[in-house]
């Protein structure tokens, strides 16, 4: 509990039942519930605080053969595309992990990739974005490449047409699909900005007006914000086509990853494992302040009513309003979970060691 010394237990397993569920004990102080092959339920009733762990429904260690540094699912859950730090993107089987499409020899480090979901069909578009040496932004379209530059993270502008990317240098910029053409510079924060979203804003936000109206090929940034989780402790808000600032939100170190919950509240997590949740009408202070660890939050998901995070000891967890427990995904033990993605009930998770985890909610 916040503030409180870590309680520390165990658990041990007596054996198995005649279908295979183990029989599991706890020591002092921790109860265990319910039990299945799949996930074991474990609260503490002094602290009225109980936690739920799940291990994957399948992991592919087939994929790629070093870390990986990010992972995409297809709007209709088909087809899952993923980067590693060997310089490859793979597109695979979502169910099977089998792979459809490879590229290779890319001398970049992959950080980002996404599918242009809302194409409605799962083959689609990927973008991906690199960090190495010269700024570089890279778009697969079926069998076309384009190449351009070091960039940390990427976000998909209402129906895909327009991508906005962020960098190490410091500025976050948006770009046409149509013509591998940079439309603009959104933002020049002086400081590298490792993660963006992008999210339609509350009506009684002041997003500012543009300076010169906008290009006729940039579509759906009206009413926008665009969030930017800085390197200098910020987190930013800034109008996505009036780029004029917003908000300017002070951490407690680093900002890795920024997310959307609603036109209302959003997520950020920094470097010393601190999840922020603010309202971007008032961002002075906190709603809440959400810290298991020391480790650094690398990813942010919002999922049903509330989110998943992953952070860099290998923990992955599910927070839900509706729930009155924690959520553990298990498995990725201390190395660090880069990126999780989602449908429907199934969550897949990146990791350092090489392997996509499937995790299948159902029923819980």
């Amino acid at each position: 509990p916040p503030g409180k010394p870590t309680l520390y237990g165990s658990v041990t397993r007596r054996g198995l039942s005649s279908d295979g569920v183990p029989d599991i004990v706890a020591s002092e102080g921790f109860v265990v519930g319910e039990v299945t092959k799949k996930s074991i339920l474990i609260s503490c009733p002094h602290e009225n605080v109980s936690t739920k762990f799940l291990t994957p429904y399948t992991s592919f260690c087939r994929i790629h053969q070093k870390s990986i540094t990010c992972l995409d699912i297809s709007s209709g859950g088909g087809l899952g595309v993923s980067t590693s730090t060997d310089g490859t993107m793979k597109i695979w089987q979502a169910a099977n992990g089998e792979i459809r499409v490879r590229t290779s020899g890319l001398d970049v480090l992959l950080l980002s990739v996404t599918f242009l979901k809302s194409y409605g069909h799962d083959f689609g578009q990927a973008w991906l974005s690199s960090a190495w040496g010269m700024r570089c932004f890279l778009c697969l379209s079926e069998h076309s490449l384009w190449l351009h530059a070091g960039i940390l993270d990427t976000a998909i502008v209402d129906r895909g047409r327009n991508v906005l990317s962020c960098s190490r240098d410091g500025t976050a910029r948006l770009w046409d699909c149509g013509k591998s053409a940079c439309l603009g510079v959104i933002a020049d924060c002086g400081s590298p900005i490792n993660g963006i979203a992008v999210g339609t804003a509350d009506n009684s936000l002041n997003l500012g007006t543009p300076e010169k109206p906008p290009s006729e090929r940039e579509v759906g940034t009206e009413g926008k914000i665009l969030l930017l989780a800085r390197e200098d402790k910020k987190l930013q808000g800034v109008g996505l086509q009036s780029r004029q600032p917003v908000f300017l939100f002070v951490g407690s170190d680093a900002f890795n990853c920024c997310t959307f919950l609603s036109s209302t509240y959003i997520l950020a997590g920094t470097q010393d494992g601190n999840i922020y949740q603010l309202d971007v009408r008032n961002t002075n202070a906190p709603i809440q302040v959400i810290h298991r660890s020391g480790a650094p939050v690398l990813s942010l998901l919002p999922y049903r009513d509330g989110f998943i995070a992953s952070q860099g000891d290998g923990t992955c967890f599910i927070v839900q309003q509706d729930l009155d427990y924690v959520l553990d995904l298990t498995e990725a033990d201390c190395d660090p979970v880069y990126k999780v993605a989602s449908w429907e009930k199934e969550i897949y998770t990146c990791c350092r060691d090489g392997i996509v985890r499937r995790y299948q909610l159902a029923g819980l």
